[in-house]
């Protein structure tokens, strides 16, 4: 009979265009997560954990009303929950690129709209209405904004005067004759608890847990490990040449006049790296993949 546990966590992820890189994401930190096709409540190598597959724009809502007790969304869409919320990490990925996700004020190339202060009197299509228009209240604009439910792009300018959405790179508002006039948000998905979970011992210690090792995932993104065994003679001129080796692991060997050398670093320089490391004298070098980095 499988082991069972009474103590139990439920944590929601993602449904959509975040939903992947999350479970890639969970997946370099040691949980493994099983979604079926159809389903809505994944499973887990971990049988603490009690997994919900719920929107975005809903998880800051169900954690602020104590349905569940944290969950992974983005900072925009927990603003625009307007509920309270424990914020225990900054997690620093993206649905596409590493880049993140940005609010902008968007009109036709054409649009006299030139600076936020030309919306006045003017109407304004988003999913994110809250936030749409606690920015224009903090600038003192007065303007009509509406509930958009998806394709906000093609509703200017014949329906509204100007859009407020979701980008990273901008390409496909280019790509549709659009402008952005501003930024109002700049978003990166964050590790949520509500005030009662993050208030019980037992259940804050897995959640930090939880954010430690996403963070050390997060953290070895974009890095690899460097093994060599070099001439003790040439450590100093690595360290000197190579100052982001400034602090590798560095043993004896059982050949006298070497050493071990061992470090991590951005996977973009290695093939530059590596050349310069062999007129050096290394020999036996090795680069290796990483799932975690925990400064």
């Amino acid at each position: 009979m499988a082991e069972t546990s009474d103590k139990n966590l439920k944590i929601a992820i993602p449904k959509g265009s975040l939903q992947q890189p999350t479970l890639d994401l969970l997946e370099k930190a040691g949980y493994n997560i099983y979604v079926s096709s159809r389903g809505y409540r994944p499973s887990s190598d971990d049988r603490e954990l009690d997994i919900y597959l719920i929107r975005s724009q809903e998880i800051g809502r169900y954690i602020g009303q104590d349905f569940i007790d944290c969950g992974i969304t983005g900072l925009d869409w927990a603003t625009e929950s307007g509920t309270e919320l424990v914020d225990l990490a900054e997690l620093p990925y993206s649905r596409a690129t590493a880049r993140p996700t940005r609010w902008v004020l968007v009109v036709p190339e054409d649009s006299p709209i030139k600076t936020a202060k030309d919306l006045e009197g003017k109407r304004i299509a988003t999913e994110g209405v809250g936030l749409t228009e606690r920015w224009l209240k903090e600038r003192g604009i007065n303007a009509e904004v509406e509930f958009s439910w998806g394709a906000t792009e093609v509703k200017v300018p014949d329906l509204v005067d100007a859009i407020v959405d979701i980008t990273e790179t901008g390409s496909s508002l280019r790509a549709n004759k659009l402008r952005i006039v501003d930024t109002l948000l700049t978003s990166f998905p964050h590790f949520y608890a509500s005030p009662d979970a993050a208030a019980d011992p037992w259940k804050r210690e897995k959640m930090d847990r939880i954010c430690l090792l996403l963070k050390a995932a997060l953290e070895a993104r974009d890095k690899v490990g460097l093994k060599m065994n070099l001439p003790e003679a040439k450590l100093s001129d690595l360290l000197e040449m190579l100052p982001s080796l400034r602090r590798p692991t560095v043993s004896q060997l059982s050949e006298e006049g070497w050493v071990a050398v061992e470090t991590v670093i951005c996977e973009k320089v290695v093939r530059d790296i590596i050349p310069e490391l062999k007129v050096l004298g290394a020999e036996g070098i090795i680069e290796f993949p990483l799932n975690k980095v925990v400064p």
